[in-house]
């Protein structure tokens, strides 16, 4: 293991890093709870893809380019915006272009001096159609940035660089949330010049700096002691990489890992024998069923209405989901910003979806397939639920199981009638459940799986895209949802609630909403506690 160490610690200098490679070794001696008196430990559930921000792609890689990295902006974990390596932003009045001022003295972890320059090549580096595999969708809003991502252009003209503290970005349309897409992981900044195995040993300006990577086993940061944000209060954090999820609450329950999600099938054994571990929040995630608007009879709302009408879903979130979730009567998730909490969702009533059948011309029923991942046990117990429910009111439904690939290729061309996902959220806004989810420039591959198509909604989804007035911004959400919530696309469920238990040793730590928002640098262990 340690020869294997040695050929990807990234050398701070030959001493410190002896040092730790010892400290490293006494690690792995101990076992149980003496994990936790060495410093954090968190997981992930496979090995990330890459540590380079132009290669994130996946959650795991996110996630520890956050830890490494910074953008101009950034979340915390409730999902607000917050000043990242730009302490004050200013735009103009159509949010068309804004101007980004970076906070003085800030330095990456090799040193060097940060300047707008880095930002700029970073940003320009992501684009460049010869880093390969990256997700460049946040950059481009940034005029210019799509034909330079295509090769049509030699450089990107909406970035300009203001001498070394400053940098502007003209976007091709206004764009009141653009901030917050700088705060996306592939928006981090890194030196100007980087070596080839950069991915592997990485340099950035983030709370922890990289020390090792053994792949598929685990991955080790020490704090930054002149981090800008201030050092993170405790001195090192290993992430180490753990697949099955009852292993992971064994580590946990063993003392080696800091905090762990409760495994979805012992939620009523945790909360009852360990509820003062156990912390809930609310996740930007909704389950839901989309109903294809352009197959058959779900073309017709009425019928649509119906099954939202027919299926008991309080019933399956109690029986079949542990109780995990927040009713859903919207897409948009319930803590952001232009969500109508007081709307009533569809009722249970079979009667009334009876008389929406009639209406429609379907007294009699119809038949439909339901698709469903097979490697998921939980949605396909929700799936049979819903196949029970609805064959009371004549609607037979046949349950389609495939792998999880065969089945989002299936939904993303439109060959399904009914198929049970979720959606996790990119940025913490409203948007992100609004233009991707049912903006018919969004059909199939964009997100909007229900094929919803309303001139209306597109008119409206791009004009609360513009306005920079973010109480008139969610007003125009909260309009948008509704409008969308009468067609009913979609069989609403509810939004997942995340269940994770934090072991007594530890403080400091939160659930964060979004993958990128918990950066580790205000939880320790505490001795004693």
């Amino acid at each position: 293991m340690l020869r294997h160490l040695l050929r990807t610690v990234n050398l701070f200098d030959t001493a410190k890093s002896v040092l730790f490679l010892c400290f490293l070794a006494a690690c792995h001696r101990q076992t149980g709870g003496a994990d936790q008196a060495r410093g954090l430990v968190y997981y992930e559930t496979y090995d990330p893809r890459s540590l380079d921000p132009a290669l994130s792609t996946d959650v795991p890689t996110g996630e520890m380019v956050t830890l490494l990295f910074d953008g101009l902006t950034r979340f915390d974990p409730d999902g607000g915006l917050l000043p990242g390596l730009s302490d004050r932003w200013t735009t103009d009045r159509k949010g068309q272009r804004y101007v980004f001022h970076l906070r003085p003295g800030v330095s990456f972890h090799d040193g060097r001096p940060l300047v707008a320059g880095d930002v700029e090549r970073s940003l320009v580096r992501v684009l460049n159609p010869a880093t390969h595999g990256g997700r460049v969708w946040p950059l481009l809003p940034i005029a210019g940035a799509g034909d330079f991502a295509d090769g049509r252009a030699r450089d990107v003209r909406g970035i300009e660089v203001i001498g070394d503290t400053a940098i502007a970005f003209t976007l091709t349309e206004p764009l009141a949330i653009f901030p917050k897409f700088l705060a996306m992981p592939v928006a981090s900044v890194v030196p100007s010049s980087v070596t080839p195995d950069f991915g592997q040993r990485p340099v950035g300006t983030g709370p922890w700096r990289f020390v090792a990577w053994e792949h598929d086993d685990y991955l080790r940061f020490a704090r930054n002691p002149n981090y800008w944000g201030g050092a993170p209060l405790s001195e090192s954090l290993t992430v180490r990489i753990i697949p099955e999820a009852l292993t992971r609450a064994a580590e946990f329950l063993s003392g080696r890992i800091s905090v762990v999600e409760v495994p979805f099938g012992e939620t009523k054994k945790w909360e009852q024998e360990h509820p003062d571990w156990l912390k809930r929040k609310p996740a930007l995630r909704p389950i839901y069923v989309p109903l294809n608007n352009r197959r058959g009879p779900l073309r017709d709302a009425r019928v649509r209405q119906a099954i939202n009408h027919a299926v008991n879903v309080p019933e399956i979130l109690r029986t079949v989901w542990n109780g995990r979730g927040a009713l859903a009567a919207g897409s948009i998730p319930p803590t952001l910003g232009g969500s109508d909490r007081a709307r009533r969702r569809y009722s249970y009533d079979t009667t009334e979806a009876r008389r929406l059948l009639r209406a429609a011309g379907y007294p009699n029923g119809f038949s439909l397939q339901l698709w469903r991942s097979g490697t998921n046990v939980e949605m396909g117990r929700v799936a049979q639920a819903i196949q029970s429910q609805l064959a009371v009111l004549g609607i037979q439904v046949e349950i389609v199981s495939r792998d999880a690939s065969s089945m989002r290729e299936a939904v993303r061309k439109g060959d399904t009638d009914m198929a049970i996902t979720d959606w996790w959220a990119d940025y913490p806004d409203a948007d992100n459940f609004l233009y991707p989810l049912f903006h018919s420039a969004s059909v199939g591959p964009g997100g909007n799986y229900a094929f919803y198509s309303d001139r209306v909604t597109d008119s409206l989804i791009m004009v609360a895209r513009r306005t920079v007035d973010q109480s008139a911004r969610e007003a125009l959400y909260a309009r948008i949802d509704q409008r969308v919530f009468d067609a009913a696309p979609w069989l609403y469920l509810w939004f997942a609630v995340d269940l994770w238990a934090e072991h007594p040793s530890v403080d400091g730590w939160d659930i964060s909403v979004i993958f990128n928002g918990q950066r580790w640098t205000k939880v320790r262990v505490t001795a004693g506690r």
